[in-house]
């Protein structure tokens, strides 16, 4: 089982790397924002590999969070994008 650890620990570094890339190179917001959603996919299965191999529940807990606010980032942000040109200039 160590093994399986170790390779699923190198497959998520490759992502954390990949990701690093397209917030460096991403023409657009929207390809940044997505690498940072990758970025906290990642952290969770960190966490989440963490827990099973040192046995921890707090660390369930701290992924579910992490995970919880990806996704609240994610809905504020595709709000945000999609406004039309009209809607962003009554809030201005």
């Amino acid at each position: 089982m160590n093994s399986l650890n170790q390779l699923l620990a190198v497959f998520i570094l490759a992502t954390l790397s990949i990701a690093l890339v397209r917030v460096a190179r991403g023409p657009t917001t929207a390809d940044r924002l997505l690498a940072a959603l990758l970025f906290s996919t990642s952290g969770v299965a960190i966490l989440l590999l963490l827990a099973f191999i040192e046995e921890t529940l707090i660390l369930l807990d701290v992924a579910l969070i992490f995970s919880l606010l990806a996704v609240i980032s994610g809905v504020v942000f595709a709000q945000r994008a999609w406004r039309t040109k009209e809607e962003k200039n009554e809030y201005s």
